[in-house]
């Protein structure tokens, strides 16, 4: 990267810790989708963008990046189906290429079926991927973080995930896993996704042990785990034209790849890959798996150097 292309006013804006956007709800075909939207600024030139977190995660996960980037996106981060605020899809079905219709139906209501820049992290970038394949011509740039893609051999942090999705097993595991106090439980998916732990603010980690005490109580919590996860590892014994990285190949739109360096779950080996056609790839040497939330300026940086390209192909 050369010289920064951010608002001057990004390290500000980050210093007073930006809080989660408005919530509403949109009625999709499938179910309810929950949405927390960030206003773009005043005069601005916003364009459409949608935000997808990735497993076990919500719409918050990306509270910082949205509040940077609203002098370019009207942005609206989706809870998907079972996580965050969404209740389960009525279908059931939790598999990426499923929940990427849901999110072709959430689009086509919220912005008219304008084209989007698309952002997805970890599973989230499984189910972009889906949703480009599925509607190509309602994506302006794809932004993937520490996508879910299948990928040779297990790390340290992701070798509990298939026993997990086992039958019988994943749920038996899943109950041991909520006799843990929710604060340690909180603490635990921050040591494995974020290179530095304790970088995360006070208040940061509150809220998150606020939101794990709240999805105690929701009967499908687990239900909506364990079937997300076995939808997203069916992706990885796919061998069909319609596998994660046969459909990367037929992704024309410009393309960034972040990756942390420190990433427990996603080996940034794959930041090498050159499936995508037009592609660019950023590697954070201090970050972990969610980039856009321990690095939200560079990313938002990174991001910027996009738009020339998608200008000149629109």
């Amino acid at each position: 990267m050369t010289s920064a292309r951010i608002p001057r006013s990004a390290e500000d804006l980050l210093a007073d810790l930006p809080q989660p956007w408005d919530r509403t709800e949109i009625v999709v075909p499938n179910g309810t989708l929950a949405i927390r939207s960030a206003p773009p600024v005043a005069d601005s030139a916003a364009e459409p963008a949608l935000f997808i977190h990735g497993l076990g995660g919500s719409a918050t996960n990306w509270t910082d990046l949205m509040a940077l980037l609203r002098d370019r996106v009207d942005g609206v981060a989706v809870d998907l189906p079972g996580h965050g605020w969404s209740p389960p899809p009525r279908d059931g079905d939790y598999s990426p290429r499923r929940t990427a219709a849901s999110l072709v139906d959430l689009v086509t209501a919220r912005f008219d079926g304008q084209p989007v820049h698309v952002f997805g992290n970890s599973m989230g970038g499984a189910v972009a991927l889906q949703f480009v394949a599925l509607r190509p011509d309602l994506v302006r740039t794809l932004t993937l973080v520490s996508p879910a893609m299948p990928k040779i051999g297990v790390r340290r942090g992701n070798a509990h995930l298939p026993v997990i999705a086992t039958p019988g097993l994943g749920v038996r595991l899943y109950r041991r896993y909520l006799s843990v106090e929710p604060a340690m439980r909180a603490k635990a998916t921050v040591d494995v996704c974020f290179a530095d732990p304790a970088s995360v603010p006070a208040e940061r980690m509150e809220q998150a042990v606020a939101e794990v005490q709240r999805r105690d109580g929701l009967p499908y919590a687990g239900d909506a785990f364990i079937s997300s996860l076995r939808g997203l590892l069916a992706t990885y014994l796919d061998r069909s034209n319609e596998r994660p990285w046969k459909l990367a190949e037929a992704v024309t739109c410009p393309t960034m790849l972040v990756y942390g360096r420190r990433d427990k779950l996603v080996d940034p080996i794959h930041a090498h890959t050159k499936a995508f056609p037009d592609v660019r790839v950023l590697v954070l040497p201090h970050a972990g798996h969610v980039a856009q939330i321990e690095q939200p300026v560079l990313v938002a940086e990174a991001w910027r150097y996009l738009l020339p390209r998608a200008d000149r192909v629109a």
